[in-house]
């Protein structure tokens, strides 16, 4: 249909705004993150979560590295939408149930806590996705890691994937074709995964994932670093739940040992070590164990893009009152 006229000029200009405003109402503006948010709606929000990432983070310096975890396993299942911390009910399958998650992913405590203390001064407002992102990056700062700027706005989920949940997120066993196939399904490169990666300069690991690797005798593992490592976990299968450090040099400080860590060929997990074995991501690998800085930016970027995999906006989510279940 056209619009146009050599004559009623004004009349053609009132259809076309009338058409326009039709065209707004039925197709609103999508909704988009932004830094400034909550600036009016909860203006203390950010600065409370912190406050409370950081007491958690000063009780249990571990925790620093399970709440960077904890939003990595949300954002790869079906986006950054808090689903993962949703419990089991009759009406849903809890992720926390999924083989990667159960008895290992932790740190829910801390995110509901935060939203308790954000609820006390703004009830309503500010959604989980938004705090477990933004303590994903206030945990980093906690450790002497980086800083980066945390777009908000995110929604929370009224589903969850267990299904997605066991095909999207990497093991520990993974070899690095899988890796690198897991973070390209989420729009992620190479060098983000690498850089993501980073992650294991911090936190420690159960026996059960790294068994197999220290027992291997492979040609990818420092003998003395396996025999280390063999001392607190038995062959046998005993002592499952034993935890030993990602990064054995600096394990509660955010740095780039872990790189050299794999240069040297003591990376803990099976799926540390593939990132430096003679294959595309080495020269990576080199680069962040030779500059500091340089794996610091790319970490920094690397987990803006991971934080804005499908978020949940506007009208398709909900504010819940606790995380752990719907309103």
């Amino acid at each position: 249909m056209e619009y146009c006229s050599s004559r009623g000029g004004s009349g053609s200009l009132f259809v076309i705004i009338t058409t326009v405003s039709l065209l707004l109402l039925f197709f609103p503006s999508e909704a988009q993150l932004s830094s400034s948010f909550y600036d009016s709606t909860c203006p203390n929000a950010v600065s409370t979560i912190r406050s409370s990432i950081e007491q958690a983070v000063s009780r249990e310096t571990r925790m620093a590295a399970s709440l960077l975890r904890l939003h990595f396993h949300d954002c790869f299942v079906q986006g950054c939408d808090a689903s993962i911390l949703l419990d089991e009910t009759p009406d849903i399958r809890s992720e926390k149930s999924a083989f990667p998650n159960a008895d290992s992913v932790r740190g829910y405590e801390v995110i509901d806590a935060a939203k308790s203390d954000v609820e006390a001064i703004c009830p309503g407002v500010v959604s989980c996705a938004d705090i477990l992102t933004l303590a994903a990056r206030d945990a980093s700062v906690a450790v002497g890691g980086p800083s980066w700027d945390v777009r908000l706005g995110r929604r929370d989920s009224t589903t969850t994937n267990v299904d997605e949940a066991n095909s999207d997120l990497p093991g520990p066993d993974s070899d690095l074709q899988r890796l690198l196939d897991a973070f390209d399904k989420k729009n992620l490169t190479p060098r983000d995964m690498v850089a993501l990666s980073g992650a294991h300069t911090v936190g420690q690991a159960q026996c059960r994932t790294f068994r197999t690797r220290i027992y291997s005798n492979g040609s990818d593992i420092d003998a003395a670093f396996a025999t280390t490592r063999q001392s607190q976990c038995p062959e046998n299968g005993s002592g499952d739940s034993n935890l030993a450090p990602l990064d054995e040099t600096t394990p509660n400080d955010f740095d780039n040992n872990y790189y050299r860590n794999l240069v040297q060929r003591r990376g803990l997990l099976h799926s540390d070590q593939v990132l430096f074995s003679g294959q595309s991501t080495d020269t990576i690998v080199t680069q962040y164990s030779n500059n500091p800085a340089t794996f610091a930016a790319d970490f920094a970027n690397a987990m803006v893009k991971m934080s804005e995999i499908q978020p949940t906006l506007g009208q398709n989510g909900i504010i819940r009152r606790i995380c752990t279940a719907l309103n």
